[in-house]
């Protein structure tokens, strides 16, 4: 980030594209990471999972610092043009013909700057819901790990449940039958005894 503040105009899109493609390479090893993560002994799985968020939160103040860059040398770059083109414009005398019709003039030229700011904001929603999506999508695929993670812990509870009803029904048939033994012996005494 310190070369971009140094690097000069023909190769700042170089460093830009550079620092890009580093931090979508970052993205993608921290997505690898978090698939590690989850393979992690539960005493430890926490503690990675939380260097791993960590991770993420630094990467996206890098992502957004490199953003607020671009902005400022895109205001920059343009406030360049426009002062060069005021610089180089050349102005002549009016002939005694030529009038000149200030109003609609001036009229034209905020119509032009207000449609220009428009397209300018226009852009920079575009840019804004885009990184928007792709935070929600990164978003949506921590969500989606983290539910498959539950639904293999409750496909390992049903199992379990399904265990102990079982065993609790097996308990019950057994205790019944018993009773039922006790009673038969209990009768066969009485009987045969008294």
């Amino acid at each position: 980030m310190g070369l971009l503040e140094t690097s000069d105009k023909q190769s700042i899109h170089l460093v830009e594209n550079e620092i890009q493609a580093r931090i979508d390479q970052i993205f993608s090893n921290l997505e690898r990471l978090e698939i590690l993560c989850s393979k992690e002994p539960p005493s430890k799985r926490q503690n990675a999972k939380l260097r791993v968020d960590q991770l993420k939160y630094d990467v996206q103040h890098l992502q957004t610092a490199l953003r607020n860059f671009q902005h400022r040398r895109y205001v920059r770059d343009q406030q360049d043009r426009e002062r060069e083109e005021l610089l180089t414009r050349s102005y002549t005398t009016n002939d005694s013909e030529t009038t000149i019709h200030m109003d609609e003039t001036l009229q034209f030229n905020s119509s032009i700057r207000n449609a220009h700011q428009g397209i300018d904001d226009l852009l920079g929603s575009g840019s804004s819901v885009l990184e928007g999506l792709r935070d929600q999508r990164k978003t949506l695929k921590g969500t989606h790990k983290k539910i498959l993670d539950v639904a293999n812990m409750l496909g390992l509870s049903n199992t379990v449940m399904r265990l102990i009803e079982k065993r609790a029904f097996q308990d019950k048939a057994i205790m019944i039958g018993g009773m039922l033994l006790t009673c038969v012996f209990m009768i066969l005494v009485i009987k045969y005894l008294t």
